[in-house]
């Protein structure tokens, strides 16, 4: 009997996947839709092992959307699988997220939006449902330009009604359903 190991799993497809599947499919996010349809995503894999070597990537990759034209780029999935797994240090490194859009005088420019396998909403439980709306399959700083996300939101009749729809969508689907969303198994035959 032999076995195969398991195929590595290639991260930039898991969070093509994860955006397809429940960003875009559940509705998670309204304005996602509109540029992955227009290819206008940049999805980039570092190979940063360190919190500094990530905040260099960082670095680059918001340089990099500042200064592309919108209808090329218009936000960034930076996916950093080997560094930050931990969501207490994935959260900490957020302050210098921040700390690095001031200092690249970016404020009112560019923002980083934050997205985790273990995501958890202060005051939730691990296993509350509604910490998966913010749940990617690597750790990943969601780069984003300042205005689309206006108008996104001046678009969009009441943004507020966003998050409460979503923790409504995640409670149906519960956590099987979540689980089912990746699942690429074939269904199997129906038997009479």
């Amino acid at each position: 009997m032999s076995s195969t190991p398991p195929a590595p799993r290639d991260p930039v497809a898991d969070t093509r996947r994860w955006l397809e599947r429940a960003v875009i499919g559940l509705n998670l996010c309204p304005f996602a839709k509109a540029v992955t349809a227009k290819d206008q995503v940049r999805f980039v894999l570092s190979d940063a092992t360190t919190p500094e070597a990530l905040l260099q990537t960082l670095a680059e990759e918001l340089a990099r959307l500042r200064d592309t034209p919108p209808d090329v780029v218009d936000t960034t999935l930076l996916i950093h699988p080997q560094v930050l797994g931990d969501f207490l240090d994935y959260n900490d490194f957020l302050e210098l997220a921040e700390a690095l859009v001031a200092e690249l005088d970016l404020e009112g420019v560019l923002q980083v939006a934050s997205f985790h396998p273990d995501y958890r909403f202060a005051g939730t439980a691990d296993d509350d449902i509604a910490n998966h709306t913010n749940r990617s399959p690597h750790p990943t700083l969601h780069l984003l330009r300042e205005d689309s996300v206006t108008r996104a939101v001046a678009a969009y009749p009441d943004p507020d009604v966003i998050i409460e729809r979503n923790v409504r969508t995640l409670e149906t689907l519960g956590h099987d359903g979540w689980m089912r969303l990746f699942d690429d198994r074939p269904e199997p035959p129906v038997t009479s």
